[in-house]
């Protein structure tokens, strides 16, 4: 019994740190979308958190940072990095600061890999750029297709689905070259009218010479 609460604080203290990794949410997203992404900064050391970078992954494209008090935000086009500074003590040990911005996902599926900088007061840095099983992995973002972005119109252009339903009511029905006429149908029924007619006439007609025959 003696032993159990020692092996019990080293099996939570190893949980701990495994867990303290810096991470990017969400974990999963969609093609071309413009998503809000958080990235976590948790503090594995006795020593403060002043700086984070963020390297944007292949294909997707930063947007806008949400500002942050005491911390000051530099984008690196060039570089595809995004760099927060504290002006102040930075992130202490067992706190954690959550960073949020906005990039446009890559129009193709795969996986985003977030390599992160963590830059400590003491002149230390660790490189969140191993995979997973490595002891300071990245964070992985899988770039889902987004719902019905494959399917095509009647004009062979790829459009998402609902623009596609969109494009089946809105869009008049093309006739075939060949489809038959209903214009002998209407012929006959002119002619049938004007025959009637014509009937008619003749007997108002015929009434007319007897009653005057009569007359006479």
């Amino acid at each position: 019994m003696a032993l159990a609460a020692p092996a019990s604080a080293a099996l939570l203290l190893f949980a701990t740190v495994a867990s303290a990794h810096v991470t990017v949410l969400p974990k999963e997203s969609s093609t071309g979308a413009w998503e809000t992404y958080t990235m976590k900064v948790p503090v594995e050391k006795d020593v403060n958190t002043n700086k984070v970078v963020l390297k944007m992954p292949e294909g997707v494209e930063f947007q806008q940072y949400e500002p942050i008090p005491g911390w000051t935000t530099t984008v690196d086009e060039s570089a595809g990095t995004v760099t927060w500074e504290a002006e102040g003590d930075g992130i202490a040990a067992g706190e954690f600061q959550r960073f949020t911005f906005v990039a446009k996902n890559p129009a193709t599926e795969g996986e985003a890999a977030w390599d992160a900088f963590q830059y400590y007061t003491d002149g230390s840095i660790v490189e969140w750029t191993g995979d997973e099983n490595a002891d300071t992995p990245h964070s992985i973002t899988t770039i889902g297709a987004a719902a019905g972005d494959t399917a095509a119109n009647a004009h062979g252009q790829t459009v998402s689905t609902d623009d596609a339903a969109a494009a089946a009511v809105s869009e008049p029905t093309e006739v075939a070259a060949d489809a038959p006429s209903d214009a002998p149908a209407q012929t006959n029924n002119v002619l049938l009218y004007v025959t009637l007619a014509l009937s008619i006439v003749a007997i108002g007609l015929s009434g007319a010479a007897l009653a005057t025959r009569k007359r006479k």
